[in-house]
């Protein structure tokens, strides 16, 4: 029986924040017969530790091999929650994304995945405007305490979780791959 690859990474999903925007639970929306918190957990099914940082007893994972950890820093967002994926993984390569992104596929994975290379802590796709998207990248965990001590200092920009000089930028992805949902009428749009 041949399965999907599996990649040598901590996939993790952060969830469970206020969704102000869209005006509800964005991670319970329905996309094509699938939550958002499924198509996220769906993109990093082939990796090898599967984590989903999310409120306690908020979110059924969509398999029994997803661990649930709490967000150290609730309601300080994506920065937080990948100090908490980084607290959390096994010492490597974390694949690190928000729900708001549905378009990810195993691939997308792969291809970063392909590109990690000694010396970089991150591995981050570029949009067709050339800009990071680190919503949707890699961090290796020896990024975890440069990530606390952003947090302590007051600092929530997620772009900044990785030195420039240390992360490894990786171009040619079709522009519907970062697509993010942010209101209920972008559910309805064909991306």
């Amino acid at each position: 029986m041949t399965g999907p690859r599996t990649l040598p990474l901590t996939g993790a999903v952060t969830a469970g924040g206020r969704s102000s925007r869209f005006g509800s639970d964005k991670a319970l929306a329905v996309l094509d017969g699938q939550t958002l918190l499924e198509r996220a957990c769906a993109s990093l099914q082939g990796c090898r530790v599967r984590l989903l940082i999310a409120p306690p007893g908020r979110y059924v994972p969509p398999t029994p091999d997803w661990q649930t950890h709490a967000d150290l820093r609730p309601g300080e967002g994506p920065l937080a929650g990948l100090e908490s994926a980084l607290t959390h993984a096994p010492p490597g390569w974390v694949a690190f994304t928000g729900v708001d992104l549905p378009w990810l596929t195993p691939g997308y994975w792969r291809t970063l995945s392909a590109a990690i290379t000694p010396g970089h802590l991150s591995v981050q796709a570029t949009d067709g405007q050339g800009r990071p998207q680190p919503l949707a990248a890699l961090y290796h965990t020896d990024l975890l305490p440069h990530v606390s001590a952003l947090l302590d200092s007051g600092e929530r920009r997620l772009r900044l979780a990785a030195p420039p000089g240390r992360t490894r930028l990786v171009g040619g992805f079709e522009a519907r791959t970062f697509l993010n949902i942010n209101t209920p009428q972008e559910l309805t749009v064909d991306g």
